[in-house]
């Protein structure tokens, strides 16, 4: 029996070829003493080979040999056992990569239905068209198939006695029965030139009759046998027989002869492919007509069917064994949305595993949506969290100011629903189609049945399902078995009336949906209407959530840009700030229900780093000075504009996000400005083709881009003064400020309910940009000097003052990490407590601060800081002391302690009767963490809530 290991702290590493196990053992010293409980490590079953970041998984049962030796991974996990610290492990239960290294899909091409993983994967083997029935889509092709078929680019070719077809690094095993259409042309060739009775010719006759007779009457092991001993005959006989394996070689050349004139040769290579069980198509196929599930709009990500027994037994063997063997200490499902049924799954896991530490990838409406209560898992990876955590620090009362300053500016006067459905309508019809048409046959063939619906059209039925599906509020529901939630009830009640609206000439359809989802039609379902009902509605659910990822997080996030900060995952830029009561009342219910969750900043799939989004947040809190100084850049920048054809470059919205990003993301050390300029083209390049406005992925717009690129580098150009000597004060100045708010989200995270995420290189300023900007390096040598220099630090209050004057460094952040991290392994039951009581101020700056108590038993644990530091003191000065605070008081229970030790900065000590003073809490960092204990055990855990 496993005994669940609840993390303290996690520590997120980026493992690949170049992060490998190998530079992990290297600074699980440096983790120990930093104060991190466990390392929390990116997927590490085997990926294709050179993945930078192991999530095209391509088989569960090995460990990527990518990362390196076995032996120094072992070596990882003793060594963290002798420290006590843990491994979470992330593992990605959805999909696998769509290429010749993933053995069991290659299986399929070869065996078909006789393959044992032939319901492996996600594929609708019987679509209604007939192109797609028995054969899966392969979108991989540059051009349409025809011109790659008469280009000759799909190639036959022939390796240890195996044929396969070829386009480029592509590489499919053709099925074993069509070798035979190969081999009868071979046999025909040598007939003419040999004695029949040659014993290499009858071996080659025997091989080629007996793929003409295998099929279904051998059991899967005897068809294997055969297979193994037809591909070592073939092997033979083209390695030692010289007129075989001429015979082979030219047969080969004919189908894949390149001959336009002779168009009966590369007709060869098309018919053999019609024998196939995949059918290679232009890549941009697959946005049309599909038949398997994708991650997202990934063509070579694979889905699989997690919620078939075999298949989930399979995919976890490998985490099976490493977690019995103590190797892997906790889990970090992938994804969880992606599932058929995600609450079967997480079920079915703790039934298999129990007691293992489990955390899901799930992203939740702020404010709307709670995690559902049933689910096997003690919380998410922590979006939620960073969501109300940025809203925090955002001035709720200047959100109609801000709203109307990007609209004038801009000139976009659309709603930012109506912005997120017209997205998701997009990402429908271009790049989702075949997926939704999956789902409307289903329906349609349903429909049909019903006493009142044969004259519900299957153009109806699409149209309404998209107007649907680009309402619906959060990324999904969790309707199983006919089994429903409020909360989801509500959510497709929502999204059916808004669409009402939106097309009321559908409303027959749209209720026939509702309906059909709340099971209110009048009408006897047969056991097969009931399954085909079900599978209608689980499909629907997956199909909805990446839908609302790839119309928010990769389009909306770069098009709606009123403040960057909120354009995050798991965050609703249309919130702009939350009052303190609504964060108190978010972390109380996340002690009482969630109190092991995790709480993040940033992850690999952040779009910004967590110190430019604390920057970013200061512009809510003046924005009549942005909007002063955005027009005067306009009016500076106006000789560097251009066009293309009719669109001004940038244009103004694309201006804006500019301006933003430089503010949040430029360094402080501007040696780096040149470096900063290549990663900021990228970025811009990525964004621009992510908001799909003037350019794409598919369709890329290379002059707009170059264009804006130029645009970028002119702004940066050092003998552009007189941007410079406008921008460059009010930046720093936004820096400044920024810091404080990095400071207080930090502090936050360390104290509030849950476990602290830390994402690679985070102890110092992170400005990075989305990935694959913030998968770079990380300098440990250098955190490791710095953390060397903070242990052997003696008189504290000196050196913390010294970080404040040279807070641009970042050592000041690290040190707060360092120092949070070691009060929480010196306090774990405090913190890994269910307790939160909130705390309220009095005085002149009372709207400045935001604090809680934490207690368990006799101790307990003050958590301190500002925001809106705008209003508290000026440029390069910090909120702290009586002096900013005057007469601003924090009121404790009768219960609390007297005495007050500091665990941010040793030697410091406070007196406080029931009444904090916040300038003597907040004396020397901008930030507070306190410790005081009562002699008898004070309010109890219960009392709290």
């Amino acid at each position: 029996m496993i005994i669940m290991r609840i993390p303290l702290s996690s520590y997120r590493v980026q493992l690949n070829k170049s992060f490998n196990f190998d530079k992990l053992a290297k600074i699980i010293d440096y983790l120990s003493q930093l104060g991190i409980s466990d390392v929390y490590a990116s997927p590490i079953t085997k990926a294709k080979p050179g993945s930078s970041h192991g999530y095209d998984v391509v088989d569960y049962t090995k460990i990527n040999s990518d990362l390196g030796d076995l032996h120094v991974y072992e070596n990882i996990v003793l060594k963290l056992k002798e420290k006590g610290m843990g491994w979470i492990q992330d593992f990605v239960p959805n999909h696998m990569a769509y290429s010749k290294e993933n053995t069991m899909l290659m299986d399929v091409f070869e065996h078909g239905p006789y393959s044992r993983y032939y319901e492996f994967f996600d594929i609708e083997w019987n679509h209604p068209y007939e192109s797609l029935k028995g054969r899966v889509l392969a979108p991989f092709l540059g051009p349409h198939y025809g011109e790659a078929l008469s280009k000759g680019e799909i190639k036959l070719v022939f390796d240890l006695g195996s044929f396969y077809v070829r386009y480029y690094d592509i590489q499919f095993p053709l099925k074993i029965e069509s070798y035979a259409t190969i081999l009868t042309s071979v046999l025909n060739t040598i007939r003419k030139r040999v004695d029949t009775k040659d014993p290499d010719y009858l071996k080659l006759l025997g091989v080629v009759y007996t793929l003409k007779n295998i099929g279904a009457s051998e059991s899967r092991q005897e068809r294997i046998e055969q297979v193994s001993f037809i591909k070592y005959i073939l092997n033979e006989l083209y390695t030692k027989n010289a007129l075989i394996r001429v015979c082979v070689d030219r047969t080969i050349e004919l189908f894949n002869s390149e001959d336009k004139t002779e168009p009966e040769h590369f007709l060869l290579m098309d018919k053999l492919l019609t024998e196939q069980y995949f059918r290679f198509s232009h890549w941009r196929v697959a946005s049309e007509e599909i038949n398997y599930r994708r991650f997202f709009t990934i063509n070579d990500l694979i889905s699989v069917r997690m919620e078939r027994e075999e298949v989930f037994e399979e995919a976890h063997c490998l985490i099976y064994r490493l977690i019995e063997e103590g190797k892997i200490t906790g889990l970090r499902i992938d994804h969880i949305d992606g599932l058929l049924d995600p609450e079967k799954y997480l079920s079915t896991l703790r039934r298999r595993i129990p007691g293992i530490y489990t955390i899901v990838e799930k992203i939740l409406r702020p404010l709307k949506e709670t995690l559902p209560i049933g689910w096997q898992t003690e919380g998410t990876t922590g979006y939620d969290f960073l969501a109300l955590l940025t809203q925090l620090f955002c001035n709720p009362e200047n959100g109609p100011i801000m709203d109307r300053i990007y609209r004038r500016y801009t000139g976009i006067d659309q709603e930012y629903e109506e912005l997120l459905r017209e997205k998701k309508r997009f990402v429908i019809g271009r790049r989702l189609a075949g997926d939704l048409d999956r789902i409307a046959l289903i329906l349609h063939s349903l429909c049909s049945r019903l006493w009142f619906g044969p004259d519900v059209t299957i153009y109806g039925i699409r149209r309404a399902l998209v107007e649907v599906l680009s309402c619906f509020p959060v990324y999904r529901t969790y309707i199983s078995n006919g089994q429903m939630s409020k909360q989801d009830r509500m959510f497709l009640e929502e999204a059916v009336n808004i669409a009402k609206e939106t097309l009321p000439e559908l409303s027959v359809e749209l209720d026939f949906i509702l309906k059909f989802f709340l099971r209110e039609i009048e009408h006897s379902f047969s056991e097969e209407e009931e399954r085909e009902r079900e599978n209608f509605i689980k499909r629907f659910q997956q199909l909805s959530c990446p839908l609302m990822a790839k119309g928010l997080e990769d389009c909306l996030f770069y098009v709606y840009n009123r403040l960057l900060s909120l354009n995050e995952v798991g965050n609703d830029p249309s919130i702009l700030g939350i009052s303190t009561e609504t964060f108190h009342s978010f972390l109380k219910e996340r002690a009482l229900w969630w109190p092991f969750t995790f709480n993040a900043t940033s992850t690999h799939d952040t779009k910004r780093g967590e110190d430019a989004r604390a920057r970013i947040n200061v512009l809510s809190e003046i924005p009549q000075d942005w909007e002063k100084v955005i027009y005067q850049w306009t009016e500076i920048n106006e000789s560097e504009k251009s066009k293309v054809g009719n669109i001004r470059v940038p244009d103004y919205n694309a201006e804006y996000f500019i301006y933003q990003s430089l503010i949040g993301h430029l360094p402080f050390d501007l040696s780096e400005i040149d470096s900063f300029l290549d990663r900021f083209k990228k970025y811009f390049i990525k964004a621009s083709r992510e908001a799909k406005s003037f350019s794409g992925w598919q369709n890329p717009n290379t002059a707009y881009e170059e264009k804006c690129c130029q645009f970028i580098e002119n702004l940066l150009n050092p003998k552009n003064s007189k941007f410079w000597d406008s921008f460059f004060p009010f930046q720093k100045k936004i820096a400044h400020f920024g810091i404080i708010n990095s400071l207080s989200q930090l502090l936050l995270k360390i104290a509030s309910p849950g476990i602290p995420d830390f994402y690679q290189g985070c102890e110092l300023w992170d400005f990075s940009f989305v990935d694959p900007d913030n998968r770079r390096p990380i300098d440990f040598d250098w955190r490791k000097k710095i953390l060397m220099e903070f242990i052997e630090v003696r008189d504290e209050k000196a050196f913390v003052e010294e970080l404040v004057k040279n807070s641009s460094d970042g050592r000041i952040k690290f040190w707060i990490t360092y120092k949070g991290l070691q009060a929480r392994k010196r306090f774990p039951e405090v913190f890994g407590s269910k307790s939160y009581i909130p705390l309220t101020f009095q005085g002149s700056k009372a709207r400045n601060a935001f604090a809680f108590l934490r207690q368990q038993a006799n101790c307990w644990i003050i958590a301190l800081v500002p925001r809106f530091c705008t209003e508290l003191c000026k440029e390069g000065q910090f909120p702290v002391g009586c002096a900013t605070w005057h007469d601003t008081i924090v009121t404790l229970p009768e219960e609390a302690p007297l005495e007050w030790s500091s665990l941010l900065v040793d030697g410091e000590k406070r007196k406080w009767d029931q009444k904090i003073n916040v300038g003597e809490a907040l004396d020397i960092l901008p930030v507070g963490l306190w410790f005081g204990q009562t002699t008898k055990g004070g309010l109890t855990e219960l009392s709290v809530h």
